[in-house]
């Protein structure tokens, strides 16, 4: 996504009583117009208020200019207004859903009678222009009681809807009212002061539409309200909206880019994967070509750990439900379970992690300090229940299998094993020419104790432990409060795209707490029995998410070693097509990925074929290569080369050997 410019937080504004924060704010001459505007304002308590907020006594703000973080999301969600009054103007019978903003962009929900055409979005962003024109103002308003909203919106049954749970959609949330009030945002006409169109919502927005100076609807697609497939399916439109035009062009170039490099779309066209109605959603069957890559990163992910001493495991996909009473995921856990299969009256679950059945591979025997640190490793598939709107191809699946591993070792040599760890994915990353990626230290939030366990000098070893490793890694990273989980902090390796947006990769941690849960225990050098600590890490991900991830970073166009096919030999002619064959021989029994093209039709046309598969070797033979037993190799670059069978086999050999990343995102489609 296009970068953000940092805005360092603006000195305090003293707002007097009865004067709004905008008067106060501009008043020190801070910017109403234009991307550094000043858009609304954060109170004493960190609530962002609109800039007509006056509050009953004298308080300092901060102002949040539209450049910022939030100051994007505030216009966002007041993009999503103008949508929504755009879309009730062109199509009078639409339902409102909800509107929130999210990253990058924003959408609206709709009910309407029938699905919306790529021509309908072009007469609703024509009428959003002519509301933006006309300089609307936004004014919040607060009803005086439920009955009152109701009486308001009573041709809004969704609206109703969430008046009648008593809550609110805001940042793509259900916030709980409670005793907060109950808002609506009125759109003014500047001119007259009249009331143009109205919304529930808890706001804040920006002053005027006028500050929406640059914006784009994207897309439409079906949605079930509130994400339930038992709900009504609704029409939603994306859009995008930035401080400028430049900053949205700049998006725009990323989402065509993005496009390109979709892994659905590649996947499909080369045959790596797909999904099947009849199999389910969110199941994914891995064809033959997708299938190489898949096994080449694990023979690949293999040979790492067994020089770094892992050993194998293999555990089941079902388990007992007590299993997962004793880790803690029942019954918190359950909404991501498939759910229980009654078996001789006990209840089965598909496992959603591997972690708990790597505890009892470590229970199965036991262990004195001489055996640590205990290694196992596992390409374990987990299956966890995502909901239909949250499924996205490879990268978000209901079954998948994970490059998991725990470690097992005592409290002094967790240091050095989680900076292994962290070692591990920056070999991994920088063989595959990711360079921009960076780790997140997810720490508790201290507001919210209650989320996670209260053993404190727990926490504290183990921020200390997983930010020394992080230190000595020289991996950057930052820090999230609020993100870790209930057992400790976690680190989440970070990679940005060609495309600008960010992936998380995998999640590790070093983890106090669940040993102590499953008594997972070792004999110490001087007789005592000593609790383990459990470092969790799988630094690929799992097969699905990571493998679309390489396909978009590659466009499609892999290294020779992760190339479902690496060479393909196409003869000139008829009569070289026995020689074709004796190469294709050749480089099969040097374990390289071939075949034979020897399709009618010109050689221009054929080798536009292989490069359209994006296969990275193209070898044409004729006559001159079949008498000096030669090959002319094409390259991804373009460039071309003539040589004995014997000395391609050998420079084949060693782009895979080594994983060469020549040519790799870089296919020619000339």
């Amino acid at each position: 996504m296009p970068v953000v410019p940092y805005v360092e937080p603006d000195r305090r504004v003293l707002v007097s009583t009865g004067t709004t924060c905008g008067e106060a704010i501009f008043a020190e001459g801070l910017p109403h117009y234009g991307a550094d505007a000043v858009v609304v304002a954060r109170d004493p308590e960190g609530r962002l208020r609109d800039l007509s907020w006056a509050p009953d006594t004298d308080v300092e703000v901060e102002p949040v200019r539209l450049s910022s973080p939030e100051g994007l999301q505030v216009l966002r969600h007041s993009t999503a207004h103008v949508l929504a009054q755009a879309v009730q103007d062109v199509f009078p019978e639409a339902k409102l859903g909800i509107g929130p903003p999210i990253e990058n962009g924003f959408y609206y929900d709709f009910d309407v009678a029938t699905p919306f055409q790529p021509d309908d979005l072009e007469k609703v962003e024509a009428r959003m222009q002519e509301i933006i024109k006309s300089g609307q103002l936004f004014r919040r308003r607060v009803f005086p009681d439920v009955e009152a909203a109701k009486s308001e919106l009573s041709d809004e049954p969704y609206k109703l809807e969430l008046i009648d749970v008593k809550s609110e959609v805001d940042d793509n949330e259900v916030m709980e009212v409670g005793g907060a009030d109950l808002t609506i945002y009125d759109n003014i006409d500047a001119k007259s002061g009249e009331v143009c169109w109205s919304d529930l919502c808890r706001g804040p927005h920006i002053p005027t539409v006028k500050l929406i100076r640059a914006f784009k609807l994207t897309r439409h697609a079906a949605a079930y309200w509130r994400g339930n497939e038992k709900n009504p399916q609704l029409q939603r439109i994306y859009g995008t909206a930035w401080p400028d035009r430049d900053q949205l062009k700049q998006y725009l170039r990323q989402l065509e880019e993005a496009a390109k490099r979709d892994h659905r779309r590649i996947g499909e066209d080369l045959d790596l994967f797909d999904f099947s109605k009849e199999i389910g959603k969110g199941l994914p069957l891995w064809l033959p070509n997708g299938a190489i890559i898949r096994d080449e990163l694990e023979q690949w992910a293999r040979e790492t750990e067994r020089r770094l001493k892992y050993q194998r495991v293999v555990t089941p996909h079902i388990t007992r439900e007590d299993l997962y009473y004793l880790s803690g995921h029942l019954p918190y856990y359950t909404d991501d379970l498939y759910a229980p299969i009654d078996i001789e009256g006990d209840q089965y679950y598909l496992r959603p992690m591997n972690c708990p059945h790597h505890h009892m591979v470590y229970k199965a025997r036991p262990h004195s300090y001489r055996d640590l640190p205990f290694k196992i490793a596992e390409y374990g598939t987990v299956y966890r229940f995502e909901r239909s709107g949250q499924l996205h191809g490879m990268m978000r699946t209901r079954g998948f299998t994970q490059n998991d591993a725990h470690i097992y070792c005592t409290f002094d040599q967790a240091k050095d094993q989680f900076l292994e760890v962290m070692r591990m994915h920056d070999d991994y990353y920088r063989t595959l020419g990711i360079k921009d990626f960076y780790m997140v230290l997810a720490l508790r939030d201290p507001n919210n104790r209650t989320k996670y366990h209260d053993d404190e000098q727990m926490w504290t070893d183990a921020e200390r432990i997983t930010r020394e490793a992080m230190e000595e890694s020289n991996i950057p990273y930052i820090e999230e409060i609020g993100g870790a989980a209930h057992y400790g902090p976690k680190v989440d390796f970070m990679i940005r795209a060609v495309t600008g947006k960010e992936f998380a990769a995998s999640t590790n941690q070093v983890d106090l707490y669940t040993p102590q849960r499953f008594g997972l225990r070792y004999t110490a050098s001087d007789g005592t029995d000593q609790p383990v600590v459990v470092i969790h890490r799988a630094p690929l991900g799992s097969h699905e998410r990571f493998t679309a991830y390489l396909v978009e970073h590659f466009a499609g166009a892999f290294p020779i070693w992760l190339a479902p096919q690496q060479a393909r030999l196409i003869p000139v002619m008829p009569e070289v097509a026995g020689y074709a064959h004796e190469v294709s021989d050749i480089l099969f029994d040097a374990g390289i990925r071939v075949d034979v093209d020897e399709n009618d039709g010109r050689l221009p046309g054929r080798v536009r074929a292989a490069v359209t598969r994006k296969i990275p070797l193209i070898i044409v033979v004729g006559r001159r290569e079949a008498e000096s037993r030669s090959v002319t190799v094409r390259y991804r670059s373009g460039n071309e080369e003539s040589m004995p069978i014997d000395d391609f086999v050998a420079k084949a050999r060693n782009l895979i050997d080594s994983k060469s990343l020549e040519g790799a995102g870089h296919a020619t489609e000339n």
